[in-house]
């Protein structure tokens, strides 16, 4: 299948969705271009599910970048907290970049049906995120208990937190899958926002890419749609957003 008919059947649901690899070869053009950094000055971080998908769909370009350390739990949301980020905020050179790539990730099959893929091996379909989707599962049911975080399922119950805090939101949607991914989003940017307002970095910038990763049939690969591109200056504490880059 063409690239340009994969795109088709993503952007249905993601309009401005590019392939992970396409996001990959914008962001270096831009750290060379722009910042006048090479890839390996740059630390990448990414917070985004454990989910095996993921590792087999990375992106290969994205090795040029030094890491990655991984902050993320289940659907991405950041577990490592401050501890995490001020490890991996000692990794960085100190003339280069932080480079932090997070949010939820979702599935949309070949078909065009969305929370599932089919994974590789397998004849039938399964959910992603699997976590989201038992999640809002229980919000449908109603069993979510509010403010019910255990030790056993720690991250999971975390996610539940987080959709049941928008639960009319979520389930008054057309696609509610589509809509608790968002509301996922939003807890996973404000965190990662938080996170990085209370560490210190010694060196030129720290590069936020807030992002949906979509993911697919084993076939297709993965995709994304990047709600935030903001690089900060760390001397002057400037903040831009070069967002519009990827929908050139």
């Amino acid at each position: 299948m063409l690239k340009k008919q994969k795109l088709a059947i993503i952007r249905k649901w993601y309009p401005n969705a590019l392939t992970t690899i396409d996001s990959v070869n914008i962001l270096i053009d831009f750290v060379e271009n722009n910042l006048e950094l090479e890839p390996n000055q740059i630390m990448v971080a990414d917070s985004v599910c454990s989910d095996d998908v993921n590792s087999i769909q990375y992106p290969a370009r994205a090795q040029e970048f030094l890491g990655p350390f991984k902050m993320g739990g289940l659907n991405g949301f950041p577990f490592t907290g401050l501890t995490g980020m001020g490890a991996f905020a000692s990794h960085v050179p100190d003339n280069g970049a932080v480079y932090i790539y997070y949010g939820p990730h979702i599935g949309i099959t070949k078909s065009g049906d969305i929370g599932e893929i089919q994974r590789f091996g397998q004849s039938k379909n399964s959910g992603c995120c699997g976590a989201a989707k038992g999640a809002l599962a229980k919000l449908i049911d109603g069993t979510i208990t509010e403010g019910n975080i255990t030790d056993m399922d720690y991250q999971m119950n975390t996610i539940e937190q987080i959709l049941f805090k928008q639960k009319e939101r979520i389930l008054n949607a057309q696609t509610p899958i589509l809509e608790a991914t968002e509301v996922i989003y939003e807890a996973i940017d404000e965190r990662i926002n938080t996170l990085v307002e209370k560490t210190s970095y010694n060196c030129k910038y720290v590069i936020l890419v807030g992002a949906v990763l979509i993911n697919s049939d084993s076939d297709m690969g993965s995709f994304n749609t990047i709600k935030r591109f903001d690089v900060i200056n760390v001397a002057t504490k400037e903040r831009k957003s070069f967002k519009n880059i990827f929908f050139g």
